[in-house]
């Protein structure tokens, strides 16, 4: 039994090599659609801002400037894993508002058709966005490096 425990801790380790490379892909990935997904609804605001007034989004011109702002700048600072934690927070929230506002019937069947709820739009966006709040950026990140370099000089 000991040798079988063995292998299973050297299989754990081996496997938890793995853990910031994955989170970089994560990053890169989900951090360029986020980036592609704002630009986007920057170059067509007035149609973001019109879909904003048609889902009853109070201040819908302010919070279509904010949204896409918020997506094109915070998929570019995913990607370079900097201020990752903080921008994954507003990253999620705006993906949970997507789920309140215009993806509704997909949140609220979480339970009873959990079907729905995955593949509405906003699921791997959250997803995504939630594995980087929890994990963190792993360590092929500016913020790893930062916090390295804190650690240094302390």
């Amino acid at each position: 039994m000991s040798k079988l425990v063995r292998v299973y801790y050297r299989f754990s380790t081996a496997l938890s090599m793995l853990r910031s490379p994955m989170l970089l892909a994560v990053r890169l990935y989900w951090g360029f659609q986020f980036a592609q997904t704002g630009w986007g609804k920057l170059h067509h605001l007035e149609k973001i801002t019109g879909f904003f007034a048609s889902l009853n989004i109070p201040f819908p011109a302010f919070n279509a400037h904010f949204v896409s702002g918020l997506e094109f700048v915070g998929g570019i600072l995913l990607m370079l894993g900097l201020g990752s934690r903080i921008i994954s927070l507003f990253l999620a929230g705006n993906m949970f508002v997507a789920y309140w506002t215009a993806d509704h019937e997909a949140l609220t069947s979480f339970f009873s058709d959990p079907g729905k709820f995955y593949v509405a739009d906003p699921y791997t966006f959250l997803f995504a966005s939630l594995m980087v709040l929890i994990f963190g950026p792993g360590l092929l990140a500016v913020d790893a490096l930062i916090a390295k370099r804190v650690k240094e000089t302390a």
